[in-house]
């Protein structure tokens, strides 16, 4: 498909990432991306909710892009009882306090599960808020087109009534078109 800037459109998004004690003796804490907010400002790990052990990071924005050419994993996306975003992160090695890069944010579940088959990243569902559900209604309603369904149709030609290719080319005698040529051995004198 050729680009065609008419047809994309981009939103920066910001992430919140909820940092809770673990459950277990291995992870003292539990990261969850939890929400988007739609039109966000530029963050760096900003505080927004303290409560007991928990906090809420407004981690980072970055850009919610469509395309015209993904509006079929989109309208898979919206379909969906909870139509949600996928928020993918590259896990820090040793960061304890920002244990996470925030690589993109995407509505199409097609792209998500190409990040989740490399397992280098950590892919969260987070549900849309209505605000950003509308944003990628109206684009798709824009720009999604139904393709017609063409039932292949196959040939009438006969293709098994001959044997071609059976055997080996080197054996002349019909007897056993299976058999292997003999080795033909040459005596030294």
């Amino acid at each position: 498909m050729i680009y065609n800037p008419k047809m994309y459109r981009s939103l920066p998004v910001g992430i919140v990432l909820r940092r809770a004690p673990g459950v277990t003796r291995w992870a003292k804490w539990s990261w969850k991306a939890t929400a988007v907010l739609p039109g966000a400002s530029d963050a760096d790990w900003r505080e927004l909710r303290h409560e007991g052990e928990t906090t809420e990071y407004h981690a980072a924005t970055v850009p919610l892009d469509l395309h015209g050419a993904e509006t079929e994993a989109y309208v898979h996306g919206l379909g969906a009882k909870v139509p949600c975003v996928y928020v993918v992160m590259r896990p820090i090695a040793g960061a304890t306090e920002r244990p996470f890069k925030v690589l993109l944010v995407t509505a199409s579940p097609y792209e998500a599960q190409d990040y989740c088959d490399s397992a280098e990243e950590v892919v969260e569902k987070v549900a849309m808020p209505q605000g950003l559900e509308a944003w990628v209604r109206a684009f798709v309603d824009e720009f999604h087109h139904e393709e017609a369904f063409v039932k292949r149709r196959r040939d009438k030609q006969r293709t098994d009534q001959q044997q071609d290719g059976i055997g080996d080319p080197r054996i002349h005698t019909g007897a056993d078109v299976y058999a292997s040529p003999a080795l033909k051995r040459r005596r030294m004198i």
